[in-house]
């Protein structure tokens, strides 16, 4: 059982930024970043509300299959650990390519 629940907390503390990053910066004047803090994104971005709406949902996304995932280790730990293993390989992959589409979509 201690498994299942560091496997819950983890996720949930993987999930927690996520979802800070989409509330507080959705509304921003400044675009949102993609972990690693591009400066040049001011003067790529043209549409700078709905970049931002559109990367808070990417971010919210993320989020919600985190918790998903933090579910699934209390109720089937092997399940979670398969999910884990898919966010962090295939899930980090489907990120980027959505955050390079919604970067073209607005620059």
């Amino acid at each position: 059982m201690v498994g299942r629940i560091i496997g819950f907390i983890s996720c949930v503390m993987c999930a927690i930024p996520f979802l800070i990053i989409a509330i507080y910066n959705g509304n921003s004047k400044e675009p949102i970043h993609f972990w690693s803090g591009d400066t040049t994104l001011k003067e790529k971005v043209r549409n700078v509300k709905d970049y931002n709406r559109e990367m808070a949902l990417l971010y919210k996304r993320c989020s919600i299959v985190f918790l998903i995932t933090g579910i699934s280790f209390i109720a089937a730990p092997v399940a979670g650990v398969i999910l884990i293993c898919f966010e962090c390989t295939l899930g980090i992959y489907l990120m980027y390519k959505n955050y390079k589409r919604i970067l073209s979509m607005y620059s």
